[in-house]
């Protein structure tokens, strides 16, 4: 069958994008294929239409466990048979699965590089009939490349147990040193290489720096109706803009982890045919979802590097129609920035810290518990060794993506309620008990689908919220359980942790400090390049958004903020008449930017740009109340 028939007989599509079937013949001749394709550019079916067509199945290795899931789902909504690699399968099923891809004509196996090292996978690898080897998100293999993930690195195992068969590596965003590292680590041998270019001429990027967040994000849906993403850095955050944006008549939903799978596919939904056209959500969401006529993708936080920044700016306009991306940012945001990815930053001695009493929690003696699996309720453990918790959920993450740990978030675990009873008899109750008045208003605020169906709360906010501490809210929770007005079922786990490597204390951690701290610094380097970019209003953002990727151009997109900001059209005024209507308008009274720009026939970024140097000649100053005003 020809590439392009199961192209539309899957996916009923009549034409490949650019770069698409170079790859998949490339990978077809049986070459070692490279692909670089950014955001947008359909990189998994340069490795599922040439699966399709050899016979035998296709081993996919992917970081990303969400993202195997939903690439699963998709082949097998269209018919194919495919199956991902769970980390909490027990032994008797990966023996049970592992068999169906040998015997049962499957087509896609999805696995983590981490199950990758297990012997019971090699062994059985070996005897199943591989036509491709897929490796996704291929940077993580490259100390220098973002999310580096050692365990990557072992990836070369497959070349040895399945010597034979080709490999294609595939990823969005990738520096030159980072492909150079890729092609040795995999063994690849007269590699065929495509890289995509990283202009999209559509997109106008743009930086707004104010002090006042809201009002520009209503300003830029109202500018530019359609499909939007709005990305926050918090679960509360998504909540909290979702709140304001619908009290302003705008159709929004949000999406977190924190949501149950039926809510988080009611609201993907939702959004996906354009009945709450905008989303508020943090960074995960959007990996792997294909919609094409995202509008507007609007960062209320400063990304943590530019790699992430273009992944998720890039899912606007992917129907080649115009689209923007903007980055809200207020002057403490760099401060913010720091903060959140700099500060915290473990030390290896913090490192060495945590993961001693981890094995101590679990009483995991010297030597023993690999591969052995453990409930954590993360808030008793750092209560008991007086542990910070962002250090410690640091800590963890690192121990976890140099594969010393498995750290699995299992929000499924979170405490769930559910009223059984009316409002009305809710309110009734209450007159009757009104010493549990403020808990139980404070929970029904704080969830509004808690009478229609189960719940997943957070303890600890509901209980702040109503001035109690934890225990006595949850003996409140366990008295309505009692008087049958509420179905109850309490957490005591909120992760789980599987060790990887058997218990040998600094033996464990040592011979990953050197990757840790490369790692550290290239977060460093990660977090001032945002910054730089976001300050530097000279350089047109497209092209320093290809400068960072080694990517050589010299003509401007023309519709950037910069570009825009360095437009004179006949239509909108100088800088310098700007500057005088301003300084002239403030001599009555102090005005906010909006007032500004109601007065003067400008754009809204030349006005801000304006402002921006005249705050910084310290002409104008911002009061407290975000208004400008004359020093």
């Amino acid at each position: 069958m020809h590439p392009i028939e199961v192209l539309e007989r899957y996916w009923n599509h009549t034409s490949f994008r650019p770069f698409q079937e170079e790859i998949i013949t490339s990978v077809l001749d049986g070459n070692d294929t490279f692909a670089l394709l950014p955001t947008g550019g359909g990189k998994s079916v340069c490795f599922q239409i040439p699966a399709l067509i050899k016979p035998g199945i296709c081993i996919v290795i992917s970081p990303l466990v969400a993202l195997m899931q939903d690439q699963v789902n998709a082949l097998k909504q269209k018919g194919i048979k495919a199956m991902s690699i769970s980390a909490g399968m027990s032994y008797s099923d990966l023996d049970t699965q592992l068999d169906n891809c040998i015997y049962g004509n499957y087509k896609f196996l999805y696995l983590s590089p981490e199950r990758l090292q297990q012997t019971l996978v090699q062994e059985r690898i070996q005897r199943m009939n591989v036509n491709l080897i897929a490796v996704d998100e291929a940077h993580c293999i490259s100390q220098w490349g973002n999310d580096f993930r050692p365990a990557y690195q072992n990836i070369s195992k497959l070349r040895e147990l399945q010597p034979t068969v080709n490999c294609i590596a595939l990823t969005a965003t990738a520096k030159s040193k980072v492909i150079d590292d890729t092609l040795v680590a995999l063994d690849f041998i007269d590699a065929k290489i495509f890289k995509g270019s990283f202009i999209r001429e559509n997109i106008s990027y743009q930086v707004i720096h104010t002090e006042d967040k809201n009002y520009h994000l209503e300003y830029l849906l109202n500018q530019n109706k359609g499909a939007s993403i709005i990305y926050t850095r918090s679960r509360k955050a998504t909540v909290n803009i979702s709140n304001y944006l619908e009290s302003k008549g705008f159709g929004v939903t949000f999406y977190h982890g924190g949501l149950t799978n039926i809510q988080k596919t009611e609201r993907l939904h939702l959004w996906t045919n354009n009945q709450k056209p905008i989303m508020v959500a943090t960074t995960a969401f959007g990996m792997g979802i294909d919609k094409a006529d995202v509008k507007s993708i609007i960062h209320y936080n400063l990304p943590e590097s530019l790699e992430s920044y273009y992944q998720e700016a890039g899912r606007a306009g992917r129907n080649g129609e115009s689209a923007i991306a903007v980055i809200l940012k207020k002057n403490i945001d760099e401060d913010k920035l720091k903060s959140q990815f700099l500060s915290n930053l473990p030390s290896i001695d913090a490192i060495k810290y945590v993961y001693k009493k981890l094995c101590n929690y679990f009483q995991v003696s010297y030597g023993e518990g690999q591969n052995t699996a453990h409930q954590l309720n993360f808030k008793t453990f750092c209560h008991i060794y007086q542990l910070k918790k962002t250090l410690t959920y640091n800590a963890l993450r690192v121990l976890d993506s140099n594969s010393i740990i498995a750290l699995d978030q299992r929000f499924n675990f979170k405490t769930t309620v559910q009223f059984k009873i009316s409002n009305s008899e809710i309110f009734n109750y209450l007159e009757q008990n009104k010493s549990q008045n403020k808990p139980i208003k404070a929970l029904l605020r704080t969830y509004g689908g808690i009478l229609d169906y189960p719940t997943k709360i957070d303890v600890d906010l509901v209980a702040t919220k109503a001035e109690i501490n934890a225990k006595q809210f949850l003996a409140i929770l366990k008295d309505l359980e009692a008087h049958n007005i509420i179905d109850l079922n309490i957490a005591n786990t909120d992760s789980e942790i599987t060790f990887i490597k058997p218990r040998e204390d600094e033996k464990t951690i040592n011979p990953i400090i050197p990757i840790i701290e490369q790692q550290q610094q290239l977060k460093k380097q990660q977090i001032q390049s945002v910054i730089d970019y976001t300050n530097d209003d000279s350089v047109c953002k497209s092209l320093q958004l290809l400068s960072y990727f080694n990517e050589v151009s010299t003509a401007d997109c023309g519709h950037c903020s910069v570009c825009i900001s360095n437009k004179k059209s006949d239509s909108e005024q100088s800088n310098q008449s700007i500057k005088q209507n301003i300084l002239d308008l403030l001599k009555d009274k102090d005005r906010s930017s909006r007032e500004l720009l109601n007065h003067i026939q400008c754009s809204q970024i030349q006005l801000l740009q304006v402002l921006s140097y005249l705050t910084e000649d310290e002409t104008v100053v911002i009061t407290a109340t975000n208004t400008y005003k004359l020093k």
